[in-house]
This record gives structure tokens, C-alpha cells and sequence, in this order.
């Protein structure tokens, strides 16, 4: 019977690292496939030819680099990005403490309203957000693109930081108010270090959620503000169709966040694990 049960086992765990294998495999195949692209001529790529090391070449990236729309592009991205996830775990902490920790009416439907306004598509809002910024000046400025990637970022810190600042022993809280401590540096002081991991899964996100955006910067940027998205997709139009500088600006564009990603690799298996475990 013993013997039966560890074969089982065995068999589940080799099912899983299979399975596991094939979906990794399915997501770094268009990944692999760009970045080998990045290194091969715009008429190797339209030509069709299979893929050989002799195609190899860096003149799409020195093309790319030479771009100065493109570099800008890119500056753009990473302020717009961390400005944007400062702006969004800022708010959304204060937000996510508030719901958790005070009891009044509607609470719950309050935090619930943040999750529909999550789920809102973005083509039903930027029209609104396009006219408002054109009114008060803020279209295609840096700050704008800030605001309006905060807009869908903010909802989902909210719900994000929710569990971890409701898993906070109420002993801390009243000790602190006991010793004098103000609301303000209660949760300055006491409630940020203690939900650290939970803001640094939530500003992982929310950089990535606004350094992929796309649809806003779209509309909502011009030539001073457009952001990194948006610069990639310009590489085609008309009969223009430049591939490898594409793919390129691509592999290019995903460095800082895999990177950014992977040096906070503990930080978020800790966040995460932390939020399951308090939910």
C-alpha cells in the first residue's frame, strides 16, 4: 500500500513539473522569438529565411539607440512608471488602512466600489480623461500619464494592501495611540514597515501595470510625454515595416522590468505568500 502511495506521488509530481515545463515553454517562446529577432535585418525577417547564427547583427539596436524619439520614449516609461507607482501606493496605502482599520457605514461598499471601477474598460474612460486633461493643460505632460495610469492602479493597491493591513494586531495599534502616537505616525511608523512586503508586491505590479500601458499613452500623449508602448508601435506605419528595430526596442523595453522584477524576486514571493496566508 506504502508502495502504491509513493508511486502515486511520484507519478503527480512528475505530471505537475511537466506541465509546469510546458507552460514556461509556451511563455518564452514569443519572448525567445523577439529577442532572436532583435539581433537579425528587417529583410532576413520579411524574407523569411530560417534562422541561422550568421544573421546575427546589433544594427537594429544601434538603430534603436540612435533613435533619440525612442530614447526619450524610454526616459518617459521609467518616469512615468515610477512616478505613477509612487503616486499609486502612496494613495492606496492611506486608502487600504483606512478601509481596514476604521468601522463605519458602507465600509464594504466603498471598498467594493474601488474593485468595479477596476474592472471599468479603459476605452469607456479616455475619452473623459482626454477632454478633461486638454482643459486644465495636462495632455501630454509627464504628470498626466501619471494621473491617468494611477487611475486604474490605485483600485487594485487598494485591494492588494486590504489583507495585510486587516492581519495587523490591534496591540500595536493601541499601544502606539497609548504612548501619544498620532494617527499619522501611527501608520507612518508602525503600519508601513509592517505591511513592507505587501507594498513592495504592490508597487511591483503597479510599475509593470504602467510601464506596459498602452491605450492612455496613446490618446493622451503627443510627442513631449509618449511613453516607450507607444514609440515601438510608431517603428510601423505605411510601408514601413521595421522588425528588427521592433523587436529590438522590445527586448530593450522588457530589460529594466525583468531585471527590476527579478532582483525583488524574494521580496514578492514573501508578499505574496504573506497576503494568501492573512486573506
Amino acid at each position: 500500500m506504502i508502495v502504491k502511495l509513493s508511486t502515486r506521488r511520484r507519478m503527480i509530481t512528475a505530471g505537475v513539473a511537466f506541465f509546469a515545463v510546458a507552460l514556461l515553454l509556451v511563455e518564452l517562446y514569443p519572448i525567445v522569438i523577439t529577442l532572436l529577432n532583435g539581433f537579425r535585418r528587417d529583410i532576413v525577417i520579411l524574407s523569411g529565411q530560417k534562422f541561422a547564427f550568421s544573421q546575427l547583427t546589433t544594427a537594429s539596436y544601434m538603430l534603436v539607440f540612435k533613435n533619440r524619439q525612442m530614447m526619450k520614449a524610454m526616459g518617459n516609461s521609467i518616469v512615468v512608471g515610477l512616478g505613477s507607482t509612487a503616486l499609486s501606493v502612496g494613495v492606496g496605502a492611506m486608502a487600504a488602512y483606512g478601509i481596514s482599520r476604521f468601522r463605519f457605514r458602507e465600509r464594504n461598499a466603498l471598498a467594493y466600489s474601488f474593485l468595479v471601477f477596476r474592472m471599468l474598460p479603459q476605452m469607456s474612460l479616455v475619452v473623459a480623461l482626454y477632454l478633461m486633461f486638454r482643459a486644465i493643460g495636462l495632455r501630454d505632460t509627464l504628470f498626466g500619464i501619471m494621473l491617468a495610469h494611477s487611475s486604474f492602479n490605485v483600485p487594485y493597491v487598494i485591494w492588494m494592501l486590504i489583507p495585510f493591513f486587516s492581519a495587523v494586531d490591534k496591540s500595536y495599534e493601541e499601544a502606539a495611540m497609548v504612548d501619544g502616537c498620532t494617527r499619522w505616525t501611527l501608520f507612518r511608523l508602525i503600519f508601513l514597515p509592517l505591511v513592507a512586503p505587501g507594498l513592495v508586491v504592490a508597487a511591483v505590479f503597479a510599475f509593470i501595470n504602467s510601464w506596459n500601458e498602452f491605450l492612455y499613452a496613446l490618446i493622451l500623449t503627443g510627442v513631449n510625454a509618449r511613453t516607450a508602448p507607444v514609440a515601438i508601435s510608431s517603428l510601423i506605419g505605411g510601408d514601413t515595416l521595421t522588425w528588427g528595430q521592433m523587436c529590438a526596442a522590445s527586448t530593450v523595453m522588457l530589460t529594466p522590468v525583468f531585471i527590476f522584477t527579478l532582483a525583488m524576486q524574494k521580496f514578492l514571493i514573501r508578499g505574496v505568500a504573506a497576503g494568501g496566508v492573512k486573506g
